[in-house]
């Protein structure tokens, strides 16, 4: 029998959309209600929106040349920061949408290597489900700040242009993403598919991994 789908690319570009308008995002941190989801799913969908949003203002402030290196640097260390949850929150949507879809045994659904139940003759898919929830979250950002562009009033008419143009690719794009995420959620439930939750071992956030902060640490 069909697994029932835990959640919808229509409700996660809703979730994104409405978290962007609303007027403390992402400062505020308002769960969106969402009528028949996981609670626990939801908040980390948001989760990792949340930090997409925190990490792309740092970017941009990253990118200033007027201000002095020790910003730049404070922003650079926020940036690693708002990565790693970024990343953390992926991973978490991972695990509860293969505990909804019956794909993980749940006791090792948070370890290092969880054990994946995978229907006979199912196909592995390269990317995850949480990877393109998240994807869809920076495109969402990329479409506000599109659209912005789209209204300035202090550029030519040009710029307008273009920018309308690449919003309506953009668009394109997470209709696209969205398309490919309920496909792949469908086509788990029904047991033709899965999808693995790979840790990220980022060695640069490790203390005990990064050769250079283990040098620090060795120096007297």
């Amino acid at each position: 029998m069909t697994q029932p789908l835990p959640l919808s690319a229509r409700q996660v570009r809703a979730m994104h959309d409405r978290l962007l308008a609303h007027a403390g995002w992402p400062q505020a941190d308002p769960l969106a209600d969402i009528a028949g989801a996981t609670p626990d799913l939801w908040r980390w969908v948001q989760n990792n929106h949340r930090n997409n949003c925190l990490l792309w203002a740092e970017e941009d402030l990253a990118r200033r040349t007027t201000v002095a290196d020790a910003e730049i640097a404070a922003n650079k260390r926020n940036i690693d920061r708002f990565n790693q949850a970024r990343n953390d929150a992926t991973e978490r949507v991972d695990e509860l949408l293969l505990l909804a879809l019956g794909l993980v045994d749940e006791t090792s659904a948070r370890s290092a290597a969880p054990l994946s139940r995978v229907p006979v003759g199912a196909r592995l898919n390269s990317e995850t489900a949480g990877s393109i929830i998240d994807r869809l979250s920076i495109v969402s950002l990329k479409l506000k700040a599109m659209r912005e562009q789209t209204q300035r009033q202090d550029v030519d008419q040009v710029h307008r242009d273009t920018s309308q143009a690449k919003l309506a690719r953009l668009e394109e794009q997470r209709t696209d993403l969205g398309a490919c995420l309920d496909t792949l959620l469908a086509e788990t439930a029904a047991g033709k598919a899965f999808f693995k939750v790979y840790r990220q071992f980022k060695m640069y956030n490790d203390p005990q991994l990064n050769p250079q902060l283990v040098k620090e640490r060795q120096q007297p």
